[in-house]
């Protein structure tokens, strides 16, 4: 299709910056400017002739701004097809032709996030912009629609480089980029107005899309869509790839779980934690994290809940990893670990868990709310009548954190705050119980006196007696099952100390 010139153009936009190098650019090329309030003040300020909307409609803005451009002589300018019989009915009504329509919407999802004013709210709910942007972007065979500033080099390119004409396919691109606007604010206000509902349809829109250098395997594509940068400052290394990413949000669940506390470290791979501690220092809790699998360690992502000073940085640098994680890092710190051009060195800004998880399966999505539930001693249920030590106690509530984050079937053994052994993603609990206690004693602990967390309940008392056989002297478990009692029963016979949670944390 032959190119088209613009002659004419219609301007209103919410935000102004980036706007006075269009303007200057369509003024150039002699460009005929309609426009609105404070967009109209802005391009005269820039001493630039402008026509007013108002004067083309002959209706002034009304309704405290709601009505401005909602007009047969703006609309029918866009969306008339360049053709014989509706350019007659444009010359019939006195309508110009609008080849050009750059338009950007209210702030809605920034006006949500900055109050809970539901007036404010929906003001900011955009009606004639994204009529505007419908409209010319439908049109794209004849009409440029600029939805986004961030729109703006495009547009500018065009103007300089081809003096104002562009091709179909600059402007079904505009128009496509248009459409994910439009469809993205559509979504934004569904969902404000569906928060408190029973309706639980799934639409998600998420603006910023990053390609990774591939998915899982190198003969897969992947893509992030998010902001990493609100909730990380990348300090050195490499890009994140898909398997990192998946590694890191576990890295946060887990850490998220203990970033208020005394300092504590997590290693983890695949996203399962092999290790873990809690200490009086981060160096500390780093070598109890390593000790836990100095082996599966190699390659990991680390995660701590406070600074990293230079003596941890030193002891990490001995080992490979892929991502190191922490809240801040000493200056002496974070010059040293960089020295490694390819680890990646993340600060976490924001522990930012999701509410609501979501994931593609069959023809379909499921989705369902996230764990967000953690027990505590409070929270324990005593069913035998030996007691946990305070030591247990502190072990059993550290323990429940670290099972609830491993995949099912999982069994968790604990010790001083330190993860000893865990055996997770088993298809028995047995199995899983019996991964743990070798793994344990693989890396040299000492299980007697340890405590041990499931992350469901025990069908039979296998599992228990297991344990007991190994050295544990405390259990938290769900319960639940039928056969509580079972397992109850042994525990109480070989003086083992047994709470419920009634919370069971699958995790698939």
């Amino acid at each position: 299709m032959a190119q088209k010139q613009i002659k004419s153009a219609l301007i209103s936009v919410y935000h102004k910056d980036g706007l006075d190098d269009i303007v200057k650019e369509l003024h150039r090329l002699n460009v005929t400017i309609y426009s609105t309030g404070g967009t109209q003040n802005f391009i005269e300020g820039l001493d630039i002739p402008v026509k007013r909307v108002e004067d083309l409609t002959s209706y002034p803005s009304i309704l405290d701004g709601r009505v401005k451009t909602l007009h047969p002589k703006v609309f029918g300018g866009i969306l008339a097809r360049r053709e014989e019989a509706h350019l007659k009915q444009l010359g019939e009504y006195d309508i110009p032709e609008l080849d050009l329509v750059i338009v950007d919407l209210y702030p809605f999802e920034e006006t949500v996030a900055s109050t809970n004013d539901e007036s404010t709210i929906i003001e900011k709910i955009d009606i004639g912009g994204i009529s505007l942007i419908r409209a010319a972007a439908k049109n794209y065979k004849d009409v440029v629609c600029v939805s986004s500033k961030g729109d703006y080099p495009m547009l500018l390119d065009l103007l300089k480089e081809k003096n104002g004409a562009t091709d179909v396919a600059d402007r079904k691109e505009l128009a496509r980029r248009s459409f994910k606007v439009s469809s993205h604010y559509d979504t934004a206000i569904f969902n404000y107005f569906n928060e408190d509902t029973d309706d639980v349809s799934f639409k998600k829109s998420i603006e910023q899309t990053k390609a990774l250098r591939y998915g899982e395997n190198p003969h897969q594509k992947g893509y992030f869509h998010g902001d990493l940068d609100a909730m990380f400052e990348t300090l050195s290394g490499k890009a994140l790839s898909y398997n990192n990413l998946v590694d890191v949000d576990a890295a946060v669940g887990i850490m998220n779980e203990l970033k208020d506390g005394d300092p504590a470290f997590a290693v983890m791979k695949h996203t399962n934690t092999c290790g873990i501690a809690i200490r009086p220092t981060v160096l500390e809790a780093w070598h109890a994290a390593l000790a836990g699998d100095n082996i599966s360690a190699f390659g990991g992502i680390l995660i701590s809940n406070a600074e990293i000073d230079l003596a941890t940085a030193q002891e990490i640098d001995k080992i490979f990893y892929e991502v190191l994680i922490a809240p801040s890092f000493a200056p002496d710190a974070q010059e040293f670990l960089m020295k490694k051009k390819k680890r990646i060195l993340l600060r976490i800004k924001d522990w930012h868990v999701n509410k609501r998880l979501f994931k593609s399966l069959l023809n379909g999505v499921i989705e369902q709310d996230a764990d967000l539930a953690t027990e505590s001693g409070d929270d324990f249920k005593l069913v035998t009548s030996k007691k946990p030590t305070v030591q247990e106690m502190s072990d059993l509530a550290f323990a429940v954190k670290v099972c609830k984050h491993l995949k099912s079937n999982t069994i968790v053994l604990v010790k001083n705050n330190q993860l000893l052994g865990m055996g997770c993603g088993q298809t028995s609990r047995v199995d899983a119980c019996n991964y743990a206690i070798e793994k344990a004693r693989k890396f040299g602990f000492d299980l007697d006196g340890a405590v041990m967390a499931s992350d469901a309940f025990f069908p039979f008392p296998d599992c228990v007696e297991l344990a007991d056989v190994a050295g544990i002297t405390a259990v938290v478990q769900p319960g639940g099952s039928i056969n509580d009692q079972k397992s109850i029963d042994y525990c109480e016979e070989h003086n083992v100390a047994m709470v419920t949670t009634g919370v069971r944390h699958f995790k698939h």
